[in-house]
């Protein structure tokens, strides 16, 4: 098993979206942002990506300043280029310009020592597919606490 330590997760993407296919990326950082990301001080919840002029971007995700960087810490908010292979990011904005196909990220992990955002191309769900979901493991969830009644 590859040592990687999990910083952040979107909690809420896979309830807001089906995952049609995953990446994974390297991420372009500043130095007090790779210490705060250690320090487990990131948010992905309002994060997205964006792909133009042949690169990625993370967008929108909030990394803490890092409090004994001072003078020179970093934006919290800035955007931050996606390190991807030329032909993933090709198949990324191909994937993105159809109707209803976004790419979000899931988690940002540290792997090698070196931060890590694995990122999906997703279609929204419409609010019957988020209650069928319910639904479903509600139903799983019953089935579960019969079979440990009956054992």
């Amino acid at each position: 098993m590859e040592n990687i330590k999990v910083v952040a997760t979107n909690r809420k993407a896979r309830h807001e979206y089906f995952i049609l296919d995953t990446y994974e990326a390297g991420l372009e950082l500043q130095g007090s942002e790779i210490k705060s990301i250690r320090a487990g001080q990131i948010s992905l919840a309002e994060a997205f990506v964006q792909v133009e002029a042949g690169q990625a971007w993370l967008m929108e995700a909030h990394i803490a300043p890092y409090e004994q960087a001072a003078r020179n810490n970093h934006d919290p908010r800035r955007r931050r280029r996606l390190l991807l292979h030329k032909d993933e990011i090709r198949r990324l904005f191909d994937i993105v310009r159809q109707k209803g196909v976004t790419v979000i990220p899931l988690r940002l992990y540290l792997k090698k020592g070196r931060a890590k955002v694995e990122i999906a191309t997703a279609k929204g769900k419409k609010l019957y597919d988020k209650r069928a979901d319910i639904a479903r493991r509600d139903a799983e969830r019953e089935l579960q606490r019969s079979f440990h009644e009956r054992g």
